[in-house]
């Protein structure tokens, strides 16, 4: 294989050094400091099968963070997604056919959600934080009375004050399609739902209205978490956005259409909140669609086509959709996903891109490794800098990236490092900072995800 790809690079440098490479300019914005948390009115519509909310990062539910510098609040960042990412790559490989819609592999502990929002529940309403997570299905919350919780930024959820709560029996249709469910001596449902380091969430599966400022949508299944331990920084819980039936697009997608989409703008240049969109609305007329494909074995995650990468204008030869094709037993693959914040692609497929990408920026001054990136550069002093222009091919869909979204800055003095990651997993991800400043839209109906470049003045 290495023999291969040296020689596939080869006749990539010979073709490169006969055509003249496309670039682009990336402007030099440094690692920003922490900015504090507020919230925007909720957008409006005079659609009442439209909502949207604002998402931040979770970041800003964390008291510590304002006290680490921008360099560590990264590393730990990337520590977070490092986890992530190996826990999804563990899932895919080792699911067996369940369904995994109550799964939930993502959490705050893991580096999944990276992003949350302010959501209410119960009635009278009561508002609390609740991360958002592509790669999860079961929507829960912290409960009284608590056998254990941990610290929350809001008080947390009494059900017994909500004239809308409402438990699920043990012989409910809800209960049966809990992948860990059981059963109290008064009937009612117990799910629990376990994650990679070891943090949980145990308690009643009931029911209960979720309010989005203007907008509630009711009888939304959930977990009422009783037992809860891990470090979830603040949030009340979880909203999970997968593909599974009981996430919440599972659930309420009916009645929105059956499409969401969410744009995470560029957190360093931007002042700009993110926000996500449930209806209609979430298709702009500008997205340009790729297929969603189905893994027979499982339901969550969101599942694209990746064809070939183009660097400086030219497809890379060794870059082959076989590298990352989802097979009849649900190996390998590409998701496109929230919580994960660096792509990762399957080793050839990372080593090809980076080493093309290396020779487009070969007049760059290097700097040491930064984490889990090994291709850096001392780009301190400048204003501007051109870079090799970037491609994601997906099956219908070319996405040209923005200089901004694979040359990030790492700390404050001027180191950028290529932003991509390799992975001895079969599965591939397409993470949040490739995704930002694109509209990425999920159409469930259609059975077909898009990206809408400029996307976020909505």
């Amino acid at each position: 294989m290495e023999e291969k790809l040296i020689s596939v690079l080869f006749f990539f440098t010979i073709f490169v050094a006969a055509h003249s490479l496309q670039y682009q300019t990336l402007t030099l914005n440094p690692l920003p400091q922490l900015q504090s948390l507020s919230w925007e009115p909720q957008l409006s519509s005079d659609n009442e099968n439209t909502l949207s909310v604002q998402l931040h990062h979770v970041d800003l539910l964390s008291p510590s963070s304002f006290n680490a510098t921008p360099h560590a609040l990264f590393k730990l960042r990337l520590q977070r997604d490092a986890i992530r990412a190996k826990s999804l790559s563990i899932l895919s490989a080792n699911s067996t056919g369940k369904d995994f819609s109550s799964s939930v592999i993502s959490g705050l502990a893991q580096g999944s959600g990276e992003y949350f929002t302010r959501i209410g529940i119960g009635t009278p309403v009561k508002y609390v934080y609740l991360v958002l997570d592509t790669g999860s299905d079961i929507v829960w919350i912290q409960c009284l009375p608590c056998s254990k919780c941990y610290s929350q930024s809001d008080p947390v959820f009494d059900p017994s004050k909500s004239s809308s709560f409402s438990t699920v029996t043990c012989d409910s249709p809800l209960c049966r399609r809990l992948d860990s469910s059981g059963c109290n001596n008064r009937n009612k449902c117990l799910y629990q739902v376990s994650y990679g380091d070891g943090s949980f969430t145990v308690g009643e599966y009931s029911t209960e209205t979720l309010n989005f400022r203007k907008t509630s949508v009711s009888n939304i299944s959930f977990g009422c978490g009783h037992d809860n331990e891990g470090l979830f920084i603040g949030a009340a819980g979880l909203l999970g956005l997968g593909k599974g039936k009981l996430s919440f697009p599972g659930q309420a997608g009916s009645r929105f259409g059956q499409k969401f989409s969410y744009c995470l703008v560029d957190r360093i240049g931007s002042a700009k909140p993110s926000y996500i969109v449930f209806g209609e609305s979430a298709v702009t007329r500008n997205t340009i669609f790729t297929p969603l494909l189905t893994n027979p074995k499982l339901d969550t995650f969101y599942y694209v086509e990746l064809t070939g990468i183009s660097v400086g204008g030219t497809k890379v030869p060794a870059v082959t959709p076989e590298l990352f094709k989802l097979d009849a037993e649900g190996n390998g693959g590409v998701i496109v996903d929230s919580g994960t914040s660096v792509t990762r692609l399957t080793r050839p497929g990372y080593i090809a891109v980076r080493d093309a990408f290396r020779l487009g920026a070969k007049d760059l001054k290097r700097a040491p490794n930064f984490s889990l990136f090994d291709t850096c550069y001392d780009l301190s002093g400048k204003t501007r800098a051109k870079v090799p222009t970037m491609v994601l091919h997906f099956a219908g869909a070319d996405v040209a990236l923005p200089a901004a979204n694979y040359m990030i800055p790492v700390n404050s003095e001027g180191r950028y490092c290529f932003g991509f990651a390799g992975t001895n997993g079969g599965l591939s991800i397409i993470g949040n900072i490739q995704q930002q400043g694109f509209r990425v839209v999920f159409d469930l109906a259609g059975s077909r995800l898009g990206f809408a470049p400029r996307g976020c003045s909505y």
